[in-house]
C-alpha cells in the first residue's frame, strides 16, 4: 500500500535536510520526490521545484561536507533555534505519521477479520444451500414413493373394495340358505317333538299297563302268567327282564308311585336314578319344600324328592354311584357302599360309608353326616348359609367340597365358578362340571 502526502513545508523542510533520497522523474515533469519504506509500506513525498546545489553530485557532496567538518567554524546558514524548531516539526510529523500506521494497520486488521467473517459465512451459506439442495432432493424423493405408495394403497383399496362386495353377496346367499335351513329344521323339530311325545305316550302307556299288572299281582312274562310285586326299585324292573333304559314306575311301599329314569346299561344296570344334569334347562335354586317333593322331568334334569328318596332308602339297604363329565370329556365317579338319609324331622340327613372310585382318592360328600339345607332352610355348619351363597339344595356341611345342585354353566364360562356344579376332588373348588348323575341300586343286587 503506498500513500502520497503532498505538504509545501514538510518538502521544504526535507530540502534543508538532505537530498540523498531524492530523485526526479521524468514521467512527472522532471519533478523531485522523496520515498520513504516502512514495513510492507512505502510513503512517497512530492517535493517542490528547487534551485539548488542539489544537483551536485555525491561525491562533491561528501567532499564539501568533509571540508565544513574539518573546517574551521563557521556559522550555519539557519540558526540552531530554528533548526531545533525544524526538528521539532519533524518529530510531530512523525508521530503523526506513525498514528497513520497504526491506525491502517488496525484498519487492515479488521479488513481482514472481516473478509473472513465474510468467507465463514460464504461457506455456512454455501453449506446450509447443499443442505436445502439435499432436503429438496430428499423430499423430491419421498413424494415419488408416496405417490407411488398411494397408487400402490389405491390398487389394493380398489381390490379390498371388490373382494368386500363379493364377500358381501356370498354372504347375502348363505344367510339366505341358513334361513331355509332353519325353517326346514323348525319342521323337522317340531314333527320330532311330535314323535317324542308320541313314543313317550306309548311307553307311559306300556309301562301303566306293565305296572297295573304288576299291581294287581300278575305279569305277563314269556307268554305265562306269574305272580310279581311291584317294582320297589329298578333293579327290581331290571331282574323282572325289562333290560332296557328309560322311564319306569316304582311304588314304595306298595302304595306311593313315582316315575324315575332307570341306567340298565351302566355296570350291570338296575340303578335308580335320584338326581340329573345335563343342560342347565332346569333351575335348582328351589325352596326346602320343592326339595322335598321333587320337581324336573325323569326324561332329564329332575330331583327325585328328599321324601321319596328317604322311603326309598328306608326299604333295603343301597348303593351309591355318582357318575361326572367334565368340559374336556373326561369321565369319573365316586362310589359309597352305605347310602340312605334321614327323615323330615332329621332334615333328611346324609350316611355314608365306603368310598372309592376314580373323582378323587377323598370323598367329596362327607361321610359323618350333615343336614340338608336350602335357601329357606339353612341347616348347614356355617355362618354364611351356603345354599344362598353357593345356591342350590344340598348336604353342605360347613359349604364342603361339593355341590352337585349349584348354577349350570357352559363351556368357557365354567371356571372361577364358587357356586358352579362342583366336586372337588375331581376338578378342583371352582370348576363346574357338564353333567352329573347321582343313581342307588341295593346293594345286594
Amino acid at each position: 500500500m503506498t500513500v502520497f502526502l503532498s505538504f509545501a513545508f514538510l518538502a521544504a523542510v526535507l530540502t534543508h535536510i538532505g537530498c540523498s533520497n531524492q530523485r526526479r522523474g521524468p514521467e512527472n515533469g522532471g519533478r523531485r520526490y522523496n520515498r520513504i519504506q516502512h514495513g510492507q509500506c512505502a510513503y512517497t513525498f512530492i517535493l517542490p521545484e528547487h534551485d539548488g546545489n542539489c544537483r551536485e553530485s555525491t561525491t562533491d557532496q561528501y567532499n564539501t561536507n568533509a571540508l565544513q567538518r574539518d573546517a574551521p567554524h563557521v556559522e550555519p546558514d539557519f540558526s540552531s533555534q530554528k533548526l531545533q524548531h525544524l526538528e521539532h516539526v519533524m518529530e510531530n510529523y512523525t508521530q503523526w505519521l506513525q498514528k497513520v500506521l497504526n491506525q491502517t494497520s488496525r484498519l487492515e486488521i479488521q479488513l481482514l477479520e472481516n473478509s473472513l467473517s465474510t468467507y465463514k459465512l460464504e461457506k455456512q451459506l454455501l453449506q446450509q444451500t447443499n443442505e436445502i439442495l439435499k432436503i429438496h432432493e430428499k423430499n423430491s424423493l419421498l413424494e415419488h414413493k408416496i405417490l407411488e405408495m398411494e397408487g400402490k394403497h389405491k390398487e389394493e383399496l380398489d381390490s379390498l373394495t371388490e373382494e368386500k362386495e363379493n364377500l358381501q353377496s356370498l354372504v347375502t346367499r348363505q344367510t339366505y340358505i341358513i334361513q331355509e335351513l332353519e325353517k326346514q329344521l323348525s319342521r323337522a323339530t317340531t314333527n320330532n317333538s311330535v314323535l317324542q311325545k308320541q313314543q313317550l305316550e306309548l311307553m307311559d302307556t306300556v309301562h301303566n299297563l306293565v305296572n297295573l299288572c304288576a299291581k294287581e299281582g300278575v305279569l305277563l312274562k314269556g307268554g305265562k302268567r306269574e305272580e310279581e310285586k311291584p317294582f320297589r326299585d329298578c333293579a327290581d324292573v331290571y331282574q323282572a327282564g325289562f333290560n332296557k333304559s328309560g322311564i319306569y314306575t316304582i311304588y314304595v311301599n306298595n302304595m306311593t308311585e313315582k316315575k324315575v329314569f332307570c341306567n340298565m346299561d351302566l355296570d350291570g344296570g338296575g340303578w335308580t336314578v335320584i338326581q340329573h344334569r345335563e343342560d342347565g334347562s332346569l333351575d335348582f335354586q328351589r325352596s326346602w319344600k320343592e326339595y322335598k317333593m321333587g320337581f324336573g322331568n325323569p326324561s332329564g334334569e329332575y330331583w327325585l324328592g328328599n321324601e321319596f328318596i328317604f322311603a326309598l332308602t328306608s326299604q333295603r339297604q343301597y348303593i351309591l354311584r355318582i357318575e361326572l363329565l367334565d368340559w374336556e370329556g373326561n369321565r369319573a365317579y365316586s362310589q359309597y357302599d352305605r347310602f340312605h338319609i334321614g327323615n323330615e324331622k332329621q332334615n333328611y340327613r346324609l350316611y355314608l360309608k365306603g368310598h372309592t372310585g376314580t373323582a378323587g382318592k377323598q370323598s367329596s360328600l362327607t361321610l359323618h353326616g350333615a343336614d340338608f339345607s336350602t335357601k329357606d332352610a339353612d341347616n348347614d355348619n356355617c355362618m354364611c348359609k351356603c345354599a344362598l351363597m353357593l345356591t342350590g339344595g344340598w348336604w353342605f356341611d360347613a359349604c364342603g367340597a361339593s355341590n352337585l345342585n349349584g348354577v349350570f354353566y357352559t363351556a368357557g364360562q365354567n371356571r372361577g365358578k364358587l357356586n358352579g356344579i362342583k366336586w372337588h376332588y375331581f376338578k378342583g373348588p371352582s370348576y363346574s362340571l357338564h353333567s352329573t348323575s347321582m343313581m342307588i341300586r341295593p346293594l345286594d343286587f
